[in-house]
């Protein structure tokens, strides 16, 4: 059985004081759950977390990497760097790194295999915007990205990633996708990797969605046959919703 996962991506929110305030409140008020959580913070954030979270069984990640393990980057991260603050997980691929930041399947590529390489698990993201949808090209685009994203990724490998569903055009705007199209997706997503590596891999990956997900739509969604837990944005900024989403 695949173990829910709720991961929550604070994407560039909170100081460091504010991210303890927020550990400490939740490592108070959580109970136990049938899904894993995890928090996906900026850097800067990581060590202080990391302490705070340590043998609570809360989840580390975080939110970029580099895929050079050292070198003239300014600015930037390398997964040995992630690897000794200790994090689980690393968000690749994220749609707003795309946008903003220039990022290709390549580049992607590039980024799952270090972090593999470092121990850490990548939360790979693919996802369709609303022109590719409204064209009916959302499973082509998210099939090139996966295939594109696993180059040289080998079957042990693969069964460990995490892979999160993000519909573009919902990430943000207060649109979700019904929790039919997340199934249907999800489901998509199990079935090209169930074609690259085999059934079992396949039926092992963890399959998120993630896109505006939020207390009052998450047991929907997450309740959909293929849909393995949540990449969730602004809510989970919020003890509270954070918890009622876990608490699905």
């Amino acid at each position: 059985m695949r173990c829910p996962l709720i991961a929550g991506n604070w994407k560039m929110f909170k100081t460091t004081a504010e991210a303890v305030a927020f550990a400490q409140e939740f490592k108070r008020l959580k109970k136990e759950t049938k899904a894993r959580a995890a928090i996906c913070a900026p850097f800067t954030q990581l060590a202080a977390l990391a302490a705070e979270f340590k043998g609570s069984g809360i989840l580390l990640g975080a939110q970029n990497m580099h895929f050079e393990d050292e070198g003239a980057f300014t600015g930037e991260i390398s997964a040995g760097m992630l690897a000794e603050i200790g994090v689980d997980f690393c968000i690749i691929g994220h749609s707003e790194r795309r946008q903003y930041f220039a990022e290709t399947d390549e580049t992607v590529n590039k980024k799952v295999l270090k972090a593999f390489a470092a121990g850490i698990t990548p939360i790979l993201c693919v996802g369709e915007v609303l022109s590719e949808r409204d064209a009916g090209q959302m499973f082509s685009v998210v099939k090139r990205q996966l295939i594109g994203a696993l180059v040289s990724v080998d079957a042990g490998l693969a069964r460990k990633i995490v892979i999160a569903y993000e519909p573009v055009w919902a990430i943000g705007t207060g649109r979700t996708a019904t929790p039919k199209q997340a199934d249907e997706m999800c489901g998509y997503i199990r079935k090209i990797i169930g074609e690259l590596y085999g059934i079992n891999t396949a039926e092992e990956v963890i399959v998120l969605y993630g896109g505006s997900v939020k207390p009052d739509n998450a047991k929907e969604i997450l309740n959909q046959n293929d849909v393995d837990g949540a990449l969730v944005g602004g809510a989970s900024l919020s003890v509270k919703d954070f918890l009622d989403i876990l608490n699905y």
